[in-house]
C-alpha cells in the first residue's frame, strides 16, 4: 500500500503543478478577449486567429485542470444527498463512482480522441476560418486532459482505500473543512428543519 500511496502523491503533485500553471490562462484569455474587443471597436479590425486563441486557452484550462479540480475536491457533486451518509459510506460512493463512471468515461475519451489528434497532426489540418490556427494543439488537449483526469481518479481511489484501511488520512478532509456544496447542503437542512 505504501508504494501505491507514493504513486498517489506523485499524481497529486503532477496535477497540482499543471493545475496551478494552467489556471493562469484564464487571465490571459480574458485580457486577449478584452483587447480583441477593444481593437475591433476602435480600429475596426478583427482576427480569427485571436478568436481561436481564446477558445484554445479556454479549452486548455477546462481540460488540463479537470484532474486538478478532482484533486481539490472541487468537482460537481450532490452533497445534499451524499452529505446525509456516514464518512465511510461517502468514501465507498467515491470509490465506486470513480471505478464505474469516471475512469471508464475518461479512458473512452482518451481512446477515441487520440486517433482524431493523430489524423489532424498527419494531415496538418488548419481551421476553416480565414487566418485560422492549426487544429492539432486543441485536439491534443483532449487525450492529455482526460489522461490527467484518469490518473487523478486512480490517485483518489488509492487515497480512499488507504483511508478505509487506516493507513492514510481522510482525503476529503485534507483540503477543505467544508466545500461550498457541503455548506449549501447544511443550509438547506437547517431551513428544512426550521432553524434560523
Amino acid at each position: 500500500m505504501s508504494a501505491l500511496l507514493r504513486l498517489s502523491r506523485w499524481i497529486d503533485a503532477l496535477n497540482e503543478f499543471i493545475g496551478r500553471s494552467v489556471y493562469w490562462l484564464i487571465l490571459v484569455a480574458v485580457l486577449l478577449s478584452a483587447g480583441n474587443a477593444i481593437v475591433r471597436k476602435t480600429l475596426n479590425y478583427s482576427s480569427n486567429a485571436l478568436l481561436e486563441t481564446q477558445w484554445y486557452l479556454f479549452s486548455a484550462v477546462f481540460l488540463l485542470c479537470a484532474g486538478y479540480a478532482l484533486l481539490r475536491n472541487e468537482h460537481v457533486r450532490i452533497d445534499v444527498v451524499a452529505g446525509r451518509f456516514s464518512r465511510l459510506t461517502q468514501t465507498w460512493i467515491d470509490i465506486l463512482g470513480t471505478i464505474f463512471f469516471l475512469l471508464p468515461m475518461a479512458l473512452v475519451f482518451v481512446y477515441l480522441s487520440w486517433p482524431v489528434f493523430v489524423r489532424t497532426w498527419v494531415h496538418e489540418e488548419i481551421s476553416g476560418s480565414a487566418g485560422g490556427l492549426a487544429i492539432w494543439p486543441a485536439r491534443l488537449l483532449v487525450p492529455i486532459g482526460f489522461s490527467l483526469l484518469a490518473l487523478q481518479g486512480v490517485s483518489e481511489i488509492v487515497k480512499r482505500i488507504g483511508f478505509l484501511r487506516g493507513v492514510a488520512p481522510d482525503p476529503a478532509a485534507k483540503l477543505h473543512n467544508r466545500s461550498a456544496e457541503a455548506e449549501l447542503a447544511e443550509e438547506i437542512r437547517r431551513i428544512a428543519q426550521g432553524k434560523p
